[in-house]
């Protein structure tokens, strides 16, 4: 069992959060359905798309040490893991994903 450290009971914390995190679910599902019915499969192979899809497993993870560092392995597998930086820019915003892991 993860150490305790939420002042707020497991009862609490979803009569609190459930309907917010339902909501975030629903809005990755229709994502993910809009993508599918899309024209064209390249969004389909895009690193971000890959990337997210190999995330949603580490939600429902359990095992071990891995019960409450679903945020912290999420967010390292949606990171940027590069030290160089980089020469220019090719976005107006930041990808999501690394686009040198192979997801």
């Amino acid at each position: 069992m993860p150490q305790q450290s939420c002042p707020l009971t497991s009862k609490q914390v979803v009569d609190l959060y459930f309907m917010e995190h339902r909501a975030k679910l629903l809005d990755i599902a229709a994502f993910l359905d809009r993508l599918e019915r899309a024209k064209g499969d390249e969004g389909l192979q895009d690193v971000r798309v890959r990337a997210l899809k190999k995330a949603i497993p580490i939600l429902t993870d359990t095992s071990g040490e891995n019960q409450a560092n679903r945020a912290h392995r999420v967010l390292e597998l949606l990171s940027d893991h590069t030290a160089e930086p980089t020469p220019a820019a090719h976005t107006q915003s930041a990808l999501g994903a690394d686009p040198n892991t192979d997801y």
